[in-house]
């Protein structure tokens, strides 16, 4: 009543599709056949192309104008039905399955919770027993939640005459080609039909495979309801989908295959070809009130809030937005908007990870957030910086950001102090008379030029990763007071992937805390970051392949080792003279 059709092509609707489900569903627990809101969307094409007022060549009378007009919505349902079949098998070919990944825990709870809230709502008038317009699109729920209690209000002498079913003719009918050339007018809607139908199932299914552990396939749904409509169009069915009161009760029973619906097809069956005369006379509100009951297991994920609240306030943030959304724009719109909600967060997400600064647990080669434990350790001289995201364009000016920010090691600051420093031991040095040579050589080295002209051959030439600065002893006192940090090693082992813009950012980082001698180690870079970096040039110097360790204390074991060996070259002695070691040097010389 719902699609705008006679009562008994729900029967055909609710047996066809179910027997082909078992053979190309993924589904054990999911009942195939009509459902409200789909119904909802198909009587409003129908009503559109069809209204009440339609004048009927040949309609004599009003019974026959009736007849007439119902069975050209039958034809307009099916045509939609045909395309709305066409058009998800196409996209299950075309392996556009893969939408349902997108389909996260909380937005198809949200989804399937604001259904069951059109399918509550579209019920009420029959509930009631009142004559509302019909309504589809945004804002529906409101309409017909107003429609059917100002109906009430103003119809309560009306309201005594209950409405049944009515007629419910016996058989099946002949199969029937639909009408094509209806395409060009219902295309739109098919399309909508397709999608929403497809994610209904496909949520539902996924809800029921969560809690009986076992997965299903979204390209495998899509092509199944494609042949369900395509086919079931031939025999006069309209759209189906997952019916969520039948799949509640369904899997409520006890049901633990699709056998069950199938023996429940065979119950239909039974009613189209023999008993159903029996139901002609069953109340209307008898079956939306069956109907709304079974709805109850959807209105209790509304205690997912309290849950969500308490969890993750961007998975509340995707449940309300779902809810929100579907119910007041209906459910194509509604989908569409959760969907582009839940790509919004997982950029946010990315955009805003957890940044942290690890240091060793003693005696071990395990490294962890300093700010989580108090036995936890920085080691001396050395940084290390951990990202649990990608490095791509939208986040890589914030990583290179929170790397000064949290370690705490600014280039610029550092660069800053010391041109300070050379500029007052510059003054000074000058003021009593000494050559600043030196302190222009520390300029020139802090600059990254190079004082001594490189000699000219065919070798190509690449600046040095690290610039160390000599400074003369006297400046030191002038440097601000500090954690003499030689090494920032960068965690990689949470980075699936990195971008040309992430590359930039990263070399960019290299150099700059190279021309203030920190060195810049890569630690636990995965073979895709490797060959990331390997594409965009990152080492089209070679030396820049030193700075990649394979894990954080290879890159602590190696800084150490750098550091010492420099040492020890900074404490040798100097070379002796070319004199004999028995010559004893006379005043003259």
């Amino acid at each position: 009543m719902l699609a705008a059709v006679p009562p008994v092509f729900g029967l055909y609707s609710s047996f066809y599709p179910v027997i082909m489900y078992c053979f190309f569903g993924t589904s054990r627990h999911i009942s195939i056949g009509p459902f409200a809101v789909i119904s909802l969307m198909i009587g409003g094409v129908a009503v559109r192309l069809v209204p009440d007022d339609i004048v009927i060549p040949g309609g004599v009378n009003a019974t026959n104008g009736t007849e007439a007009r119902d069975a050209l919505r039958v034809k307009v349902a099916m045509s939609v039905t045909l395309l709305s079949g066409i058009i998800q098998f196409c996209l299950g070919v075309c392996r556009f399955g893969f939408v349902a990944i997108y389909l996260t825990e909380p937005l198809v709870r949200g989804f399937t919770t604001a259904a069951a809230v059109h399918v509550f709502t579209s019920m009420l008038k029959y509930l009631f027993g009142v004559k509302t317009k019909r309504y589809s699109g945004i804002f529906s729920v409101v309409y017909v939640v107003m429609g059917t209690g100002i109906s009430a209000g103003f119809n309560l002498q009306e309201s005594y005459s209950v409405d049944v079913v009515g007629t419910l003719p016996l058989g099946l009918l002949p199969p029937a080609n639909p009408d094509t050339s209806l395409f060009h007018l219902v295309y739109v809607d098919a399309i909508a039909i397709a999608i929403v139908g497809f994610s209904v199932t496909i949520s539902m299914a996924k809800t029921l495979a969560n809690k009986h552990g076992y997965q299903v396939d979204g390209n495998q749904e899509l092509i199944a309801l494609g042949i369900c409509n395509s086919i079931g169009s031939l025999f006069q069915t309209f759209s189906i989908s997952c019916s969520l009161s039948r799949s509640l009760v369904q899997e409520g029973t006890g049901g633990k295959t699709q056998l069950a619906g199938c023996l429940a097809s065979l119950m239909i069956l039974l009613v189209i070809l023999a008993t159903g005369f029996l139901f002609e006379s069953l109340p209307q509100a008898v079956l939306s009130a069956i109907v709304i009951v079974n709805l109850k297991g959807m209105f209790m994920q509304f205690s997912d809030l309290p849950f969500f609240w308490r969890t993750s306030k961007i998975e509340l943030t995707i449940w309300l937005t779902t809810f929100v959304s579907s119910l007041f724009l209906g459910l194509d719109y509604g989908l569409i908007t959760a969907v582009i909600i839940a790509l919004l967060t997982v950029i946010y997400r990315t955009q805003s990870p957890s940044y942290k600064v690890l240091g060793q647990l003693p005696d071990t080669d395990v490294y962890i957030d300093i700010d989580a434990y108090e036995e936890v350790k920085e080691i001396p001289g050395i940084k290390i910086f951990q990202i649990n995201a990608p490095i791509y364009y939208a986040n890589s000016d914030l990583y290179s950001n929170a790397l000064k920010r949290k370690t705490g090691v600014n280039p610029a600051l550092i660069m800053g102090a010391r041109r300070k420093a050379l500029r007052k031991y510059a003054k000074e040095v000058g003021n009593a008379g000494v050559t600043n040579a030196a302190v222009v050589k520390a300029d020139a080295e802090m600059d990254g030029e190079d004082v001594k002209k490189p000699e000219e051959d065919d070798e190509v030439k690449y600046p040095p990763i690290v610039i160390k600065t000599t400074f003369p002893e006297e400046m030191q006192r002038f440097m601000p007071q500090g954690e003499n940090v030689h090494t920032v090693i960068l965690d990689f082992t949470q980075v699936n992937f990195i971008d040309s813009v992430g590359v930039k950012t990263l070399a960019g980082i290299v150099k700059e805390y190279g021309d203030v001698g920190i060195y810049v180690y890569l630690a636990g870079c995965s073979p895709q970051v490797v060959n990331d970096l390997t594409r965009n040039r990152f080492f089209e110097n070679p030396t820049l392949k030193e700075l990649l360790f394979h894990s954080i204390h290879d890159a602590v074991l190696g800084s150490q080792v750098r550091e010492a060996m420099a040492e020890q070259e900074t404490s040798a002695p100097p070379p002796q003279d070319d004199m004999e070691p028995n010559a004893t040097a006379t005043p003259e010389a």
